[in-house]
């Protein structure tokens, strides 16, 4: 099941950084958001309607006359069908413009006659962004109720570094998402493990399970779209975690265990994805050891179950867990669900998911087995939670 079609004006004011709004009308549409881009004369100096429509497949609005639009009331039009306004970049005048309700070209005509949300991502010089008048404008904007998207702080293309520069356009996609995720977990807290973990031999040699981590990573950013509080207990990865959420790396399934039990207290659901290994050395070697002719054998040692210790808390959160296995997977994963005494679990065959920005699973519950068909994992998380936000 497909995340429903959201639709968007882009509306790009001038500035260097509107070279990233081609990028960003790019991942919007990829991400199945119905983009309609609007220019200011100015913008269209730094980048070309013909780009914009290219990326987004639909004519580009620039003046306030533009006969495109049918009753020859674009500033209305536009924006009735609209979920939402994003303005990326904003520049520091149109910001003012916005402050003051001018509309002296069809994109602040088009602000000021909205009924639908309006998004705005700053972008300008460090000086410009630290002024006052700028200042007191962002603040007038947040009264009004306009989300200010970023800004980031870095190089800008004077020369100088500090925060004034637009988010990169893959941190606008995810903050548009948010924006258009229904807030099921309004007011939850969740705790998610993610990765595998290595069970170190020696300093350069470790037992491990291998994971992406994309999943939990997954799960972790759609939770805090969906209005969750969200600790991400990460393993072994490489990936980068949400900005939004807190992240606590925990290499080894010890470090993890003693991760999630520090702040499993007051969390309203669990959800146990990370790949802990099953058994760690006995001993680990403080030296690298050195590679000789002779056998070498291993004496492994059994590692707590985290999942399992969690759901037999006394007053234990929602749980949730994975069963990633070769065969006979919803035998093998309906056994694990019982044994842990867990109110759900996620099923998947490994040759499936591993490493892949894709997944196909199964959720099993008291009630049977629900299959979610192959999907972004993004889009499984989604399901996922909404499935979980159901059964609270």
């Amino acid at each position: 099941m497909a995340q429903t079609s959201k639709k968007l004006v882009l509306g790009i004011t001038g500035g260097i950084a509107a070279y990233k709004s081609a990028e960003l009308v790019r991942l919007l549409v990829k991400s199945n958001i119905d983009v309609q881009v609007v220019m200011t004369e100015s913008a269209t100096k730094f980048i070309t309607p013909i780009t914009m429509q290219a990326l987004s497949g639909k004519p580009v609005f620039v003046g306030m006359w533009d006969g495109g639009v049918g009753n020859g009331m674009p500033h209305i039009e536009l924006s009735r069908d609209a979920d939402a306004i994003l303005i990326a970049p904003a520049s520091a005048e149109f910001i003012a413009k916005l402050v003051h309700g001018r509309a002296d070209d069809l994109l602040s005509t088009l602000c000021l006659a909205r009924d639908c949300p309006l998004l705005v991502a700053p972008a300008m010089n460090k000086q410009m962004w630290e002024n006052p008048a700028t200042q007191r404008n962002i603040a007038q904007l947040k009264k009004d109720g306009v989300s200010i998207l970023g800004p980031d702080t870095g190089d800008q293309a004077c020369g100088e570094v500090g925060l004034g520069r637009m988010l990169e356009a893959e941190d606008l996609l995810v903050l548009v998402n948010a924006h258009f995720t229904p807030k099921l977990l309004a007011g939850k807290r969740v705790l998610i493990t993610a990765g595998g973990t290595l069970e170190m031999i020696d300093p350069v040699r470790a037992i491990t399970n291998l994971s992406s981590g994309k999943m939990g990573y997954a799960i972790a950013q759609a939770a805090s779209d969906m209005g969750a509080e969200v600790t991400l207990v990460s393993g072994a990865t490489s990936l980068a975690a949400p900005k939004s959420v807190n992240n606590i790396r925990a290499t080894s399934s010890d470090a993890m265990y003693q991760a999630v039990m520090s702040n499993i207290a007051k969390q309203d659901i669990f959800i146990g994805v990370a790949a802990v290994a099953d058994y760690s050395p006995t001993e680990q070697s403080t030296q690298k050891i050195k590679k000789s002719t002779a056998s070498h054998s291993l004496e492994l040692t059994l590692n707590k179950d985290i999942l399992a210790e969690v759901a037999n808390l006394p007053n234990a959160p929602f749980c949730v867990g994975f069963a990633a296995e070769s065969e006979n997977l919803l035998e093998y994963a309906e056994a694990k669900r019982q044994a842990k005494k867990l109110p759900l679990i996620v099923a998947n065959l490994v040759a499936e998911a591993m490493g892949s920005d894709e997944n196909s699973v199964t959720l099993l519950d008291k009630n049977g087995s629900h299959p979610l068909p192959r999907a972004p994992k993004i889009e499984i998380a989604r399901q996922l939670l909404q499935y979980v936000a159901n059964m609270l």
